[in-house]
């Protein structure tokens, strides 16, 4: 809004005499004014700042200052709606009808593919409503400047659309020439598509005129700007605060479904093995994860295709599904604990994807592991009450996973919850009685050891299925040592009979124990490592794409979402160079 011009027509468009000359606060700068008093209320649609945001202290401080907080939300579980004093309903991606643009200027109809559930509403007729009843209260005594139809989504999601199509006229995104019926009957446009054309412009300025005062581009030349915290002595390591493969933002919606977890199957810090084996630290192993803004407990693993003194801990790990509590007793809010409020000075997008941290083994004796397959109906809901006891610990995650399918086969997936903490000491005998509730192993028939002396217990739940039994449930508290073999059995739903008592038995080895399960790398057609490498051994003639091909064909992986296909080349790479290794 900083065109005097584009301010003026604006307003001219809504029917009022000025618009603001000044921009507001970006979103970093709202939180620190909530959390100074300066801001009263907040209003936060379709975003999730007590997970997303930098420094979360502020943040949960601000939230918590704040006189007001309304959250219009289509997920009830996220970090933001537990600090909401209204909590409004709004619709998800699958229930909205509209317009979407993706990245090439390309304009798409959408409709919804299911009806909105209970009472949730369209972001933009919540937003009418209020504006309705502000206008009511404020005694204008004028027409209403929101003139839209809200019992009617379509006519009134398609008159704002029509709003905004007027606000591009004459300028180089002008859309005046479409309309939904155009985008209904010829499919997607791209803009520029101006009033009077018959399509829109593939290529945009190829005609060498920009839209500036004497049409010539202008170029914003950028000096190096080192990071805004660069590691020192005191936190030599760089964090790294990337994404996951299979996994969205917050995962307010991903988290939610556990086949998802395949890939990444919970929090773990990813560490060059050099680094680890310097500061004695071996794969499984808890850490103290701290940055000059807080502090995290993390699990750490392995990972060779790191630099020494780089870290990556995936952005997507929040309070929801790992947390802990502080020395102070204070509840632990995940990796944005860690990371920097640092802006650009010019689009005050904050420093997110760095941190200078320090590592520090964490050294809790107590350990505790999880794991149970749940009803279906109820499966969100356990999860849930499960996380909430996540500040009992000094350590804990909880995170879903599924059964192993492929797509076609969705009908038969199964959804597990997998709890894990650690303390100094052993917590409360009510926390863990509520852990064991929770997991359904507070059932006579269950199979249990209990040490006493050791504090320490195994419980495990099996149920019958034709003629064997399988493993339905188990919680390991003081030595969970035996959780990999243990969630190994549960997950692949093997037969216990080879195992008999020794079930029971502590350890990180399986009694007599078989081969560890491959590893998952596409998702959607449920194919693991070694079949990939199976394959790949027996076709090492073609050239990599056609190795590639041959995959897809084969086994069907790299043919739903693609994301697993950077793997896949990267296997095809590996077994290739296998032979000339072996001949050197």
């Amino acid at each position: 809004m900083g065109n005097p011009v584009h301010r003026a027509e604006v307003a001219a468009l809504w029917g009022v005499e000025r618009v603001p000359d000044k921009p507001g606060k970006a979103a970093v700068e709202m939180f620190e004014a909530a959390a100074d008093g300066e801001i009263k209320a907040l209003w936060i649609a379709c975003t999730n700042p007590a997970q997303s945001m930098p420094r979360q202290s502020l943040v949960r401080a601000a939230l918590r200052r704040a006189e007001f907080v309304v959250v219009q939300e289509a997920f009830a579980r996220t970090a933001t709606a537990a600090f909401a004093d209204l909590l409004l309903p709004a619709t998800t991606w699958g229930e909205k009808l509209g317009t979407v643009t993706n990245s090439e200027r390309r304009i798409s109809r959408v409709r919804a593919a299911v009806a909105p559930r209970g009472l949730a509403r369209h972001d933009w007729q919540i937003g009418v409503q209020f504006a309705r009843a502000l206008e009511q209260r404020l005694g204008a005594g004028q027409p209403s400047l929101f003139p839209y139809d809200t019992t009617d989504g379509r006519a009134g999601a398609e008159a704002i659309w029509n709003e905004h199509r007027e606000s591009t006229r004459g300028r180089d995104l002008d859309i005046t020439g479409l309309s939904w019926s155009v985008l209904d009957e010829r499919g997607p446009q791209q803009w520029p598509y101006p009033e009077g054309a018959s399509s829109g412009r593939a290529r945009l300025y190829e005609d060498g005129i920009f839209p500036t005062a004497d049409g010539r581009a202008r170029f914003a030349a950028q000096s190096f700007q080192p990071l805004a915290e660069a590691p020192d002595a005191r936190h030599p390591f760089s964090l790294n605060t990337g994404r996951l493969r299979d996994q969205w933002h917050g995962m307010s919606r991903t988290g939610l479904s556990g086949r998802l977890f395949a890939h990444e199957p919970e929090p773990q810090l990813q560490m060059h093995p050099q680094d680890m084996q310097r500061l004695l630290l071996q794969g499984g192993d808890l850490v103290h994860l701290t940055s000059r803004r807080g502090a995290i407990v993390v699990p750490v693993r392995a990972d060779e295709q790191l630099a020494r003194d780089q870290l990556f801990l995936a952005m997507h790990w929040g309070g929801e599904s790992l947390g802990g509590r502080s020395a102070k007793g204070q509840a632990l809010a995940g990796v944005n604990a860690l990371t920097s409020a640092a802006r650009c000075p010019q689009s005050l997008q904050p420093e997110l994807k760095h941190a200078a941290v320090k590592v520090l083994k964490a050294q809790m004796p107590w350990r505790c592991l999880g794991m149970a397959w749940l009803p279906a109906e109820g499966a969100l809901q356990t999860r849930d009450a499960l996380a909430a006891l996540m500040s009992e610990f000094d350590f804990a995650s909880c995170v879903l996973f599924s059964n192993p399918v492929s797509l076609a086969d969705a009908a038969t997936a199964r959804t597990g919850v997998q709890f894990r903490a650690a303390a100094y000491e052993a917590p409360a005998a009510a926390a863990l009685q509520r852990v064991t509730q929770l997991l359904g192993l507070d059932d006579p028939r269950a199979l249990r050891y209990v040490d006493t002396r050791r504090q320490c217990s195994r419980t495990l739940r099996l149920v019958q299925r034709a003629d064997h039994s399988v493993l339905d449930a188990f919680a390991l508290y003081g030595d969970a040592s035996a959780g990999p073999w243990l969630g190994e059995l549960l997950k692949g739903e093997l037969s216990t009979q080879p195992f008999g008592r020794m079930l029971l038995a502590s350890g990180a080895k399986a009694p007599g124990a078989g081969r560890a399960a491959s590893p998952q790398v596409c998702a959607c057609m449920n194919v693991n490592a070694d079949a990939i490498t199976q394959h790949l051994k027996a076709h090492r003639v073609q050239s990599e794409d056609e190795r590639l091909q041959g995959l897809r064909t084969a086994l069907g992986c790299g043919t739903g979402c693609g994301s697993c296909i950077p793997a896949l080349r990267q296997m095809v790479r590996e077994v290739e160079s296998q032979p000339l290794r072996a001949a050197a």
